[in-house]
């Protein structure tokens, strides 16, 4: 294969770019995960990893991806033949589904419009209809990162509260964490499943969830079968996390990337920055529609559900988006994320997440305009400079 010159654009909404600073910190020597001047920074990291999550709760590590998470969160919370409602929001939610079913749990369905997400009223509405309070939890996914979709955590749990029902609110923050506003104590989320690939800015193999004290009420009743996950297991360890040994390379790889999310003005700041790059993103996507017939456009439908994290481009009818993103691969060096799931339609996602700023995503968004003109798929002029234009004035 011809090399190509030049530093590839990864604009894949999961893992996501690594900053350097990060990258050497992971390059740390083996050290002894005992050891006081490594547990110095665990200790740290968890503690930075509390403040992101906004949470004085438990947090329980595991050398696993996102999935693992999940799996550890549903064993740790129930027993077989528990029932537990999934709002189907999109691929992840339903995948998180099946493996609730394959683990023994009875599983039911809100179903939504993927394109504009769960409604609240209908969410209280069949959790009234359970009167004897079979389900045992409610799984959302905060961030669908097949759909682009967001959903409003704290409105879920006020749906809860307005039914009156005692079931665990579960949610995924895999692709929002670190990158969209989340509160877990003060929007009363009981299990909060999240990972290291994503708005954390490391590699992949480390996630976590977040417990609180009903979840670990919760816990205590557990019959689901588990043992490296087992929460239980985990508490009288020194690290309160992690069944064998602890992956010592990516605490440092954490510290590094939590330094930079307060050297960046904390939290609040980066949510911030997240908002206006997706805001540029959605802008140039809007003018790329104004076409006559349509070009390619968002596939959420909602603008006050559309994610700060990842964009779901739809093309118009006959046109394939794989080609378009071969061709901003092949010819441009621009990795995007390829559809995933039954959307009905040819998509092709933008990831606008972890380390990025400004010329970053206009350099992703002019190699997709250029893709989208060899493709001879129609589209309207001068998205890369509706961008440009927001940014400059934001």
């Amino acid at each position: 294969m011809t090399r190509k010159p030049g530093r590839p654009f990864f604009a894949n909404p999961g893992p996501t770019n690594i900053p350097d600073s990060v990258l050497q910190a992971v390059a740390h020597a083996s050290i002894d995960f005992n050891a006081p001047e490594f547990l110095a920074v665990y200790d740290a990291a968890m503690a930075g990893l509390k403040r992101v999550l906004r949470t004085e709760h438990e947090v329980f590590a595991y050398t696993a991806s996102g999935h693992g998470a999940w799996e550890a969160t549903l064993v740790n919370l129930f027993s077989p033949g528990d029932v537990v409602l999934m709002i189907d929001s999109g691929y992840f939610s339903q995948t998180w589904a099946a493996m609730a079913r394959a683990l023994g749990l009875e599983v039911r369905t809100l179903g939504t419009d993927w394109r504009r997400g769960a409604d609240p009223a209908a969410l209280t509405a069949l959790l009234r209809e359970d009167a004897g309070g079979r389900i045992r939890g409610v799984l959302a996914v905060h961030n669908e990162t097949s759909t682009g979709v967001m959903l409003p955590p704290a409105a879920l749990r006020g749906a809860l509260d307005a039914a009156g029902h005692k079931a665990l609110l579960l949610v995924d923050t895999i692709s929002s964490l670190g990158c969209i506003e989340f509160r877990m104590d003060a929007w009363g989320i009981d299990a909060v499943v999240g990972g290291s690939q994503k708005g954390l800015m490391l590699p992949t193999g480390f996630s976590f969830t977040a417990a609180s004290p009903r979840a670990m009420a919760a816990h205590a009743q557990s019959r689901l079968p588990k043992y490296y996950f087992n929460w239980s297991n985990m508490l009288p360890r020194r690290t309160r996390s992690f069944v064998g040994t602890v992956p010592t390379s990516l605490f440092y790889g954490l510290a590094e990337s939590l330094r930079l999310i307060e050297a960046e003005g904390g939290i609040d700041a980066v949510t911030a920055r997240h908002a206006r790059i997706a805001e540029g993103v959605r802008r140039c996507i809007a003018r790329w529609s104004e076409t006559p017939g349509g070009g390619p456009h968002l596939y959420c439908t909602d603008p006050a559900r559309a994610s700060d994290t990842v964009s779901t481009v739809v093309m118009p009818a006959g046109h394939d988006a794989e080609a378009v993103r071969r061709v901003a691969s092949e010819r441009f060096g621009v990795a995007l994320g390829y559809n995933l799931g039954d959307l009905g339609v040819g998509a092709l996602r933008i990831g606008h997440l972890g380390d990025l700023n400004e010329p970053m995503i206009l350099g992703t968004l002019a190699a997709l305009e250029m893709a989208l003109a060899i493709a001879g798929v129609p589209h309207g002029r001068g998205g890369v400079a509706a961008a440009m234009d927001f940014y400059a004035a934001a």
